[in-house]
């Protein structure tokens, strides 16, 4: 019978779940404090985990909320390696997942275009 998720995915689910925990709770870095971490992808060989972002408030810089996660990384990689039972612990790198602005973006022009046109 086969596995319906990969190792990859599982480890990824757990890094993320993790990962959330300590940005959360055990940071104290201000620029942190609206992250959410939506997904995690690792490479097939487990060596690099690509940690995806996005902020709670979607029109905001994300440039100082990706700076205090590489400050951070550090830090959650080494608590990461206290929780996880795996040989090496992933690299640890942030990118921005902009979708929760695009979907904004897209709610918006079809909210505009559903609208009755008053001028006529």
């Amino acid at each position: 019978m086969p596995r319906e998720f990969s190792r990859n995915q599982r480890l990824g689910a757990q890094i993320q779940r993790i990962l959330s925990e300590l940005i959360r709770f055990d940071t104290k870095d201000p620029r942190l404090a609206n992250v959410s971490l939506t997904i995690v992808e690792l490479t097939r060989d487990l060596s690099v985990a690509k940690v995806y972002f996005s902020l709670l408030h979607p029109d905001e810089d994300p440039k100082p909320a990706l700076e205090g996660l590489e400050r951070a990384s550090g830090f959650l990689r080494g608590r990461l390696g206290n929780k996880l039972t795996v040989r090496h612990v992933p690299e640890l790198r942030f990118v921005h997942d902009d979708s929760v602005a695009h979907g904004v973006e897209i709610s918006r022009l079809i909210e505009s275009a559903a609208k009755p046109d008053s001028s006529g």
